[in-house]
């Protein structure tokens, strides 16, 4: 048996038991690469858990082109929860259309703006939230846990791709043809919404597009405020040499000499 495929069936089994011991499961779905081999997984072995998943007003449209194909391949109700409009025109009033750019605080009150208090509303009434977090991705998650109880929204916490590299993302996506966000292939490992994410460069970390105007230490959105916390509290890591960039389908599928020479 490949490693993969133990990988694969640990996830299977972590689905399973949070279906049944925490029902009922939900699934946040960002629409990345990674919430997508989670949804493959889902679907593929009639999981019982609800997928949902956050529109801020301001996504690509690649992501929106994602979300019409995972309708018309899996065909499962993808619940889609939105800002509260009043809130929205508030922060937009007090600060500009842009103003997450002038501040950390500015762009975390837009962050529970547009995420935080959708996603709160999301997980009411829930007994467990799956996410598709793994611990290499960035310093802020250098701390995450399999399993665990989110004191925030008072309901279990599973990361099922937690140990999963960046090459067995993509090895489960060709594998079975998952469809997925058509930036990755511009070099953008890690997505968000359209002006607070950028392509990355060779070298960089998989995360460094995202809000990279700020310090690696302040780069989560409040989705995850727990695993923030303990960041700030000095239990981090780095990411090492093993993680740093490598991006893009055809670098993680089969990159060819010239492509996998400039990394």
């Amino acid at each position: 048996m490949s490693e993969l495929i133990k990988k694969i069936d640990q996830v299977v089994a972590v689905l399973g038991q949070a279906a049944r011991d925490y029902a009922p499961a939900c699934f946040a779905n960002s629409l990345g690469a990674e919430d997508m081999v989670l949804t493959d997984l889902i679907v593929r072995h009639q999981i019982n858990i609800g997928i949902f998943s956050l529109d801020t007003g301001r996504l690509p449209k690649e992501t929106y082109d994602l979300m019409q194909a995972l309708d018309e391949r899996y065909g499962v109700p993808l619940k889609v929860y939105f800002p509260d409009h009043v809130a929205v025109e508030q922060y937009v009033a007090q600060n500009g259309v842009n103003g997450f750019y002038d501040s950390v605080e500015s762009r975390k009150a837009c962050c529970f703006v547009r995420k935080v208090e959708p996603l709160r509303r999301a997980l009411k009434g829930k007994g467990a939230w799956i996410t598709g977090m793994r611990r290499e991705q960035a310093a802020t998650r250098g701390t995450l846990e399999l399993s665990s109880f989110d004191a925030d929204n008072g309901l279990q916490k599973f990361n099922p791709l937690l140990e999963w590299s960046n090459k067995d993302v993509w090895a489960y996506i060709r594998q079975h043809d998952v469809p997925y966000n058509k930036l990755h292939d511009q070099f953008y490992p890690s997505l968000g919404c359209a002006p607070c994410t950028r392509s990355v460069t060779p070298g960089e970390d998989i995360r460094a597009g995202r809000w990279w105007w700020e310090d690696p230490s302040s780069k989560e959105c409040g989705l995850h405020a727990s695993n923030a916390r303990k960041v700030a509290h000095g239990t981090g890591v780095q990411p090492d040499a093993s993680t740093q960039l490598r991006t893009g389908r055809e670098r993680i599928i089969g990159a060819d000499a010239k492509q996998e020479a400039a990394v």
